[in-house]
């Protein structure tokens, strides 16, 4: 049976000023993931989270998290969520650890202790003492990730994550945000620009355009499936002559490109080698997130 989505959002529109900015958007993510939000400029993708944490109210249609309301029960509906929407915003003359103390006040339930798994999920046991102010960029990320798991939410939303941080930083808070969906069972819903780290960090990506929802990709599990049929690329001696011999496929920058499954490469491999067509190597032939974006969104621009 399969797992209840962590967030329903359901046939859900926004408009401002006769003009619509979400049009019947309807999405369900699952448990456990790390989930992408993509679109070109103007999509709505912050519109989007700004409904779903309750900064925007609704036009139409609801968002149901953990089967609760934002509409009609907002209060036990967010309190499953953590969040960070652009920046986090800390008390700078406050250390890191009296941050997180004071908005542990605010959260029933979180002790001392949880403050520093918290802090150690993130890595900054050796730093969460010190002034906020003296932090960099990403140590405030980290830290913004801190608070917002703080109460252990079933949801974690994260607008634009990595805007600013360096090569570095962004390794790090992917690698974060992994553990998180893995060990704590945490669902991580997030938008970013950076669609090579997008394809690195997510298990699943949806993609909007013009407020409404173009497609959901799931990233890299798919291709463990037995059977799955994906282009292979054959690196031969004489490509026409290898494809004379298979009859099917195209010739693509010297190699010979067939549509297969695992099995039926290595029998084409066979058919060549025996025929006498030398294959210098074989591999599969994938199309970046980037590519598949574009060409699901006409060329748009990203955010």
């Amino acid at each position: 049976m399969a797992q209840e989505s962590v967030v329903r959002i359901q046939g859900v529109s926004k408009r401002i000023g006769g003009k619509t900015l979400i049009d019947d958007l309807s999405l369900d993510i699952p448990p456990g993931q790390v989930y992408g939000f993509l679109g070109p400029n103007g999509a709505g993708k912050t519109t989007t989270i700004r409904m779903m944490v309750g900064l925007m109210s609704i036009t139409e249609g609801d968002i149901l998290i953990q089967g609760l309301s934002i509409k009609r029960d907002f209060e036990r509906a967010i309190s499953h969520v953590g969040a960070i929407v652009e920046n986090p915003e800390m008390y700078k003359f406050l250390s890191g650890y009296q941050n997180l103390l004071h908005y542990a006040r605010m959260s029933p339930g979180v002790t001392r202790q949880r403050i520093m798994e918290a802090v150690e999920r993130v890595g900054m046991e050796h730093r969460i003492h010190d002034k906020v102010k003296t932090y960099s960029l990403g140590m405030r990320q980290r830290l913004g990730v801190a608070q917002a798991i703080l109460h252990r939410p079933k949801l974690l939303v994260l607008d634009e994550p990595t805007n600013g941080l360096d090569p570095q930083g962004i390794r790090e808070l992917r690698d974060y945000l992994r553990i998180l969906a893995k060990e704590e069972g945490t669902t991580v819903f997030v938008s970013s620009h950076l669609l090579s780290e997008m394809e690195l960090m997510c298990d699943t990506v949806a993609v909007i355009q013009q407020g409404r929802l173009v497609d959901v990709k799931s990233l890299h599990a798919e291709d463990a499936l037995p059977g799955r049929r994906h282009e292979t690329a054959f690196e031969v001696d004489d490509p026409a002559r290898a494809l004379e011999q298979i009859g099917q496929g195209r010739i693509e920058d010297g190699s010979l490109i067939v549509a297969t499954s695992r099995g039926e490469a290595a029998d084409i491999n066979k058919q060549l080698v025996l025929a006498g067509v030398a294959v210098y190597g074989i591999r599969a032939v994938t199309r970046s997130l980037e590519d598949q974006f574009l060409e699901m969104t006409g060329g748009g621009r990203i955010e």
